[in-house]
């Protein structure tokens, strides 16, 4: 979700509020994903990287957080949104902590969508932590045994499917380090619309353009 800082900027706004009209625009496209089918939905939030940025905007930025969570957990229940936050949380305050694990456990049940928010996330974090809770999980075994359906099972979103299309908004052409593993055969969607103003609509518009994609998963051929 790139752009939010441009869009502030574009408006003589400060970057907070470009956040905060992100974090808006979160909701009307979880609600169309859920409107078009789409089962699940993830968004980088906030990456292993921004600690890099200011204080003052990491800061803001945790409070907007915790305010979404306060404020949008009723109308995931309402909507059927299942949530799940995925990356290191051990950085975030406790408070943060325990309004995410609460979040989570009241929408634990809701079946329609499944929203996953990548927060303190990078795909080379995914990778190396499930590498070591394999490693936990079978102490008698070497890196030799590993399999790649083995390592898949300990990644952070191994309740979800691979990504099957990866949207890229703000006119960046990269993945920046976002679900590296399970994109490897993603169909990339790159927009310069910024995150704020992604509407719908674009959405819709890059679902067509998936639907035309023919997906070979490395073969020569469609089967």
């Amino acid at each position: 979700m790139d752009g939010n800082r441009r869009w502030a900027q574009k408006r003589f706004m400060p970057p907070a509020m470009g956040h905060a009209a992100g974090a808006k625009r979160v909701r009307a496209i979880v609600q169309a994903c859920s409107e078009m089918g789409v089962a699940y939905l993830s968004i980088f939030a906030f990456s292993t990287e921004n600690w890099k940025r200011p204080a003052e905007e990491v800061s803001s930025l945790m409070s907007l957080f915790n305010s979404y969570l306060k404020k949008e957990v009723d109308n995931m229940n309402q909507n059927g949104v299942r949530l799940k936050v995925v990356g290191d949380r051990s950085r975030f305050a406790s408070s943060l902590q325990e309004l995410i694990a609460r979040a989570e456990a009241q929408t634990a049940n809701n079946t329609r969508i499944t929203l996953t928010v990548c927060a303190n996330y990078g795909g080379r974090w995914d990778l190396v932590q499930a590498s070591q809770a394999w490693q936990q999980a079978n102490p008698d075994q070497t890196l030799h045994q590993l399999t790649e359906e083995a390592l898949a099972a300990h990644l952070s979103t191994a309740y979800a499917p691979e990504v099957d299309l990866l949207i890229r908004t703000g006119g960046e052409s990269r993945v920046s380090n976002f679900l590296l593993w399970q994109a490897a055969y993603a169909e990339l969607f790159f927009t310069d619309d910024l995150w704020p103003d992604f509407s719908p609509a674009r959405l819709h518009e890059a679902i067509v353009w998936f639907a035309g994609r023919d997906r070979r998963f490395g073969s020569s051929a469609t089967l």
